[in-house]
C-alpha cells in the first residue's frame, strides 16, 4: 500500500492533477495491480521510464507480454509485473517509434528498473536478456554471458572454456574440462545445474578420455561463479562454487552447431497455455582431430555421446514441477603404434623412439535423473523440494607393450638421415596392464526454503545422501631396462644388475589391486541470513550463515566411522556515495570438504574410513570500481585472498588423475591476487584481461614447505571480441592463456621433497573467425535464408603458435649409468576448425 501511495502522490506533483474521478481511476488502476501481485505468488516487477532520442518521455508506449500489458503515461512511466523466475518477452511499442523487445528473468518479488530509448532511425535495439547482477556483485559472484560461452574458441569449448580466462582458474590441459581455482585441486570444486549437484567421472586418467563436461552450453541461461568465499548455501567444498541454470523456454526454438569436432542440437518449446516448457539437447563429439595430431601415432577410435532434457509444467502459478535427465555413453578405444620424441639441446640432442603393441578400451555410462518441486507460498515464501540419482558405471581396460630406443639424434644438415637416432644408448620395455571397474550410484533429496521479512532474508536447507559404490582396482606395471627387470622403488636388496645377478622373484614395479564396496550416508543442513541496509548515505550488504555436515562410512571388511563438521562463514559489502562507482566486499569462514569416495581410497585402492574432513580458513577482500573510459562501460575487479589449511589429504597429480594419500597428515596455506579488467574495449562487444598471482605450499609430515601440486604461481589471460569495421559481419574471438609451470612431471611412486622441479609454462591461443548471414539485426523474409533466425560459418584455429606444452613426463632408464630421462608428454599442435551455427 506504502508503494501505490508514493506512486500516487508523485502522479499527483509532476502532472498537477486536481480532478477526483481521475484519481479514483489511478488508484483504482494500482490497486487492481497490488491485487494481481498478492494474487499470483510468483511474480516481479518491471519499471521505468521511457524516453525518446531528445530524452523527453514519450506517452502511450504499449508495452506488452504474451499474458499482460500496460502503458506509459503523460510522463513516460510504466510499471508492469511479470512472471518470475522465467524468460519474459516484454514488447515495447509506439507508432511514431520502432519498437523495443527484451528478454527480462527476474527473481521473485524482484522490481527492475529498465528505461529503453525509442529510436526513430531504421534500427532497432536488439533484443536482450535482463537479469540484476547488484546482488551477485555483492556476493563475490562472477556472472558469465551465455553467448560468450558459445562462440569462444578452445579445444574443449564451453563453459569450463571461459572460466579458465579468469583470474585464479587454471587448467594446463585443453582437452581436459576440470579446472583448478586458487591452489586446490579438481575435487574442490562445486558444479550445480538448477540448484542440483553434479559430478565428475571417478576412473578418467587423462584429457582426452573425457570426451564431454555435463554442461550442454546449448541449454545454458545463466552462468555464476565464485572463486572463494562463498555463501554457506553452496555446500562444502575447499575451493569453488559453479553454478548454471538452464533455459525456461518461452518460444519454440531450434539450435545447431557443427564442426569437425562433432555436433549438437538442441530445440525448446513451450506450450500455448504456458503451462508445459521444455528443452532437448543431444551433443556429439569426437577428439580424433585433436588427438591424431600429437606425436604418437595411434588407431584412435573415440565417440562421446549424450542426451540431456529440462522440462517443466507449471500446475499453477504455485506449484511448478521440474525434471533435469540426463544420459551420457563415452568410448574410448586407443591402439598406440609409434611415438618419436626429440628433447635434450642444440648441442646434445637426445631422441626417444617407442615401439607399441596392444591396446585401451574405455567405456564410461551415466545415467542421471533429477525432479525440483517448487511451491510459491506468497511473494515472501518459496519452498523447493528436490530429488536426484546419479548411476556411474566405468570400465578401465588396457594392456600396452611399450618398447623404446633412446638414443643420440643425427644433426648433420643435409644428411638423408637428418633427425634419426644413430646410437642407442638404452633400451628397454614396459608393459601396463589394468581391469579397472566402478559402479556408483548417488542419491540425493533435499528441502530448500527462502523467506524475506522486509528487508531480511532467511534461506534453509536440510539435504541427505546415500553413496553407494562398488569399485575394483587392479593396476600393475613391469619395467624392464636391457632385458633386465627393474624392481620396485624403495625395496630391498637393491637391484644390481647387469653388473651383479638378483636371484630373487620378479616382481612388477608398481602393483596396485583392491576390491571395495562402501556405504557413505550423509546429512547436510543450512541456514542463513541476508540484508541490504544502509550506513549514513552508503548501501551494506549483510549475509552470515552457518552449515553442519554428519557423514557415515561403512563397507565390506571396513570399520564403520561417523563424524560431524560445522562451517560458519560471513559476508560483508558496502557502497559508498562516492562520485566514483566502488564497491568493497569482504569475506571469510570455516570451509570444510568431508571426503568422497576417491579421498578415502590410498595409494594401493584400500578405503580408509577415518579419513577426517580437509579444513580451510578463507579470508577474501574485493573491490569492484566501476569507470567509463572512450565513454565506454569498464570494471576492474580486484580481490586478494588468504587460505590456511589443516587436516589436509595430501595426493599426487598425472594428468588429470588424483592419488590420494587418505590421510591427514599434511598442513598448508594459499595466498594470492586476482584482478580482472572488463569492459567494451570495442564498442558493442564485452572483453577482458586477466592477472593472477598464487603461492600455495604444504607441510607433509612436518618436513617442511614445498610446493602443492597445483601451485600455477603466475597467471595471464585475455578475452577479446572484434569485428572488421568495414565488414562488420565478420566476427573475431581471441582465447590468451599463459601459466606458469607447474611442480610436476616426476613419477607417481616418487617423494615429493626429492622431485620439486617444475614444468615448462603453459601458452596458448585459440582464435575464432565468424561470418554472420543472419542474425537479430539482419532478417530476410524470402529466399533460402529465410527460414533461420541466426546463421553463421566459421574458421577455428587451435594453439595459433604452435607451442609444445607438456602435462607429464614419460621417465624411461638407462641401465648403465642409471641415469632417468624425463620425455615431456605434449598436447595438441596446431589444429585448424571449421564450424557452423544456426538457429531457427
Amino acid at each position: 500500500m506504502l508503494e501505490i501511495i508514493l506512486l500516487l502522490k508523485r502522479y499527483f506533483i509532476e502532472n498537477k492533477l486536481n480532478n477526483l474521478l481521475k484519481a479514483k481511476l489511478l488508484l483504482t488502476t494500482f490497486l487492481f495491480f497490488a491485487i494481481i501481485n498478492f494474487t499470483y505468488a510468483q511474480t516481479a516487477k518491471v519499471k521505468g521510464v521511457i524516453l525518446d532520442e531528445n530524452n523527453k518521455p514519450i506517452e502511450n508506449v504499449n508495452i506488452k507480454t504474451e499474458t499482460s500489458g500496460t502503458q506509459t503515461n503523460a510522463n513516460g512511466f510504466y510499471i508492469l509485473t511479470i512472471p518470475a523466475n522465467t524468460e519474459v518477452s516484454v514488447e515495447f511499442s509506439h507508432i511514431s517509434h520502432k519498437k523495443v523487445v527484451s528478454t527480462f528473468n527476474l527473481k521473485n518479488g524482484e522490481e527492475y528498473e529498465f528505461n529503453p530509448v525509442m529510436s526513430t532511425s531504421i534500427e532497432q535495439i536488439a533484443t536482450v536478456i535482463v537479469t540484476n547482477n547488484r546482488r551477485k556483485e555483492v556476493e563475490g559472484v562472477v556472472t558469465l554471458n551465455p553467448e560468450a560461452i558459445r562462440k569462444i574458441p578452445g579445444a574443449n569449448a564451453g563453459v569450463e572454456n571461459l572460466l579458465l580466462t579468469l583470474p585464479g582458474v587454471s587448467n594446463n590441459n585443453e582437452l581436459s574440462t576440470q579446472y583448478s581455482v586458487r591452489g586446490g585441486n579438481y575435487d574442490e570444486n562445486l558444479v550445480y545445474v538448477n540448484d542440483i549437484q553434479v559430478y565428475r567421472p571417478f576412473l578418467v586418467r587423462s584429457g582426452q578420455q573425457e570426451g564431454l563436461s555435463f554442461v550442454n552450453t546449448n541449454l545454458v541461461q545463466n552462468v555464476d561463479f565464485s572463486a572463494g568465499g562463498f555463501q554457506a548455501k553452496y555446500g562444502d567444498k575447499l575451493s569453488s562454487v559453479l553454478d548454471i541454470t538452464y533455459k525456461n523456454p518461452y518460444q519454440f526454438e531450434v539450435n545447431a552447431d557443427l564442426s569437425l569436432l562433432g555436433g549438437s542440437l538442441s530445440v525448446e518449446n513451450i506450450s500455448k497455455d504456458s503451462k508445459f516448457s521444455g528443452i532437448v539437447g543431444a551433443r556429439y563429439r569426437d577428439n580424433s582431430l585433436l588427438v591424431n595430431a600429437k606425436e604418437t601415432e595411434t588407431n584412435f577410435k573415440p565417440s562421446f555421446a549424450d542426451v540431456q532434457g529440462y522440462f517443466t509444467y507449471r500446475f499453477s502459478n504455485k506449484f511448478h514441477l521440474s525434471f533435469l535427465g540426463n544420459a551420457s555413453l563415452n568410448k574410448y578405444n586407443y591402439e598406440p603404434q609409434t611415438r618419436q620424441t626429440n628433447f635434450g639441446t642444440l648441442s646434445d640432442p637426445i631422441a626417444l623412439l617407442v615401439f607399441y603393441d596392444g591396446q585401451e578400451k574405455d567405456r564410461y555410462q551415466t545415467l542421471f535423473g533429477a525432479f525440483k518441486g517448487s511451491y510459491f507460498v506468497n511473494d515472501d515464501l518459496t519452498l523447493h523440494l528436490i530429488t536426484s540419482t546419479y548411476h556411474t558405471t566405468e570400465e578401465e581396460y588396457f594392456d600396452i607393450l611399450a618398447q623404446y630406443r633412446l638414443g643420440e639424434v643425427n644433426t648433420n644438415i643435409g644428411d638423408e638421415n637428418l633427425g634419426e637416432v644413430e646410437f642407442s644408448e638404452g633400451v628397454g620395455s614396459q608393459l601396463n596392464h589394468g581391469r579397472n571397474d566402478l559402479d556408483a550410484l548417488i542419491t540425493n533429496i533435499e528441502h530448500k526454503g527462502d523467506f524475506k521479512i522486509n528487508d531480511n532474508r532467511i534461506e534453509w536447507s536440510v539435504k541427505y545422501t546415500n553413496e553407494d559404490i562398488k569399485d575394483r582396482l587392479v593396476e600393475w606395471e613391469v619395467i624392464d631396462s636391457a632385458g633386465f627387470s627393474i624392481r620396485p622403488p624403495r625395496t630391498t636388496p637393491i637391484n644390481e644388475q647387469p653388473y651383479e645377478p638378483y636371484s630373487g622373484p620378479l616382481e612388477p614395479f608398481q602393483n596396485v589391486r583392491a576390491t571395495n564396496n562402501t556405504q557413505i550416508n550423509r546429512l547436510q543442513a543450512y541456514t542463513q541470513w541476508s540484508k541490504r541496509s544502509a550506513i549514513g548515505t552508503s548501501d551494506v550488504w549483510y549475509n552470515a550463515g552457518v552449515r553442519v555436515h554428519n557423514w557415515s562410512v561403512s563397507g565390506d571388511g571396513i570399520s564403520s566411522s561417523n563424524q560431524t563438521v560445522f562451517s560458519p562463514r560471513a559476508q560483508f559489502a558496502i557502497k559508498p556515495n562516492w562520485e566514483k562507482d566502488m564497491l568493497f566486499r569482504v569475506a571469510t569462514g570455516l570451509y570444510y570438504q568431508p571426503p568422497f569416495y576417491r579421498e578415502l581410497r590410498d595409494a594401493n585402492g584400500v578405503v580408509q574410513p577415518n579419513v577426517k574432513a580437509q579444513k580451510s580458513f578463507h579470508l577474501v577482500l574485493g573491490n569492484d570500481y566501476s569507470f567509463k573510459m572512450w565513454d565506454r562501460p569498464f570494471k576492474l575487479t580486484s580481490e586478494i585472498y588468504y587460505k590456511n589449511l589443516s587436516d589436509v589429504n595430501p595426493y599426487t597429480l598425472e594428468n588429470v588423475r588424483i592419488r590420494y594419500r587418505a590421510s591427514n597428515n599434511a598442513t598448508a596455506y594459499a595466498y594470492g591476487l586476482d584482478m580482472r579488467l572488463n569492459g567494451e574495449f570495442v564498442p558493442g562487444t564485452e572483453s577482458w584481461f586477466s592477472f593472477g598471482y598464487l603461492k600455495t605450499e604444504e607441510n607433509i609430515d612436518n618436513r617442511g614447505y614445498i610446493s602443492r601440486p597445483t601451485d600455477q604461481r603466475l597467471k595471464f589471460a585475455a578475452l577479446f571480441q572484434d569485428y572488421v569495421p568495414n565488414v562488420p559481419n565478420l566476427k573475431l574471438y581471441l582465447n590468451l592463456v599463459y601459466n606458469t609451470g607447474l611442480p610436476g612431471g616426476s613419477p607417481s611412486y616418487t617423494d615429493p621433497y626429492e622431485y620439486q622441479n617444475r614444468l615448462p609454462a603453459y601458452k596458448r591461443a585459440d582464435l575464432g573467425l565468424q561470418f554472420v548471414l543472419v542474425d537479430g539485426k539482419k532478417q530476410f523474409a524470402s529466399g533460402w535464408k529465410k527460414p533461420f533466425k541466426e546463421l553463421s560459418f566459421g574458421f577455428e584455429i587451435f594453439n595459433i603458435f604452435d607451442v609444445q606444452n607438456s602435462i607429464t613426463n614419460t621417465w624411461v632408464r638407462d641401465v648403465y649409468s642409471k641415469r632417468q630421462y624425463a620425455i615431456p608428454n605434449y598436447l595438441t599442435p596446431r589444429v585448424f576448425n571449421i564450424r557452423t551455427t544456426m538457429k531457427f
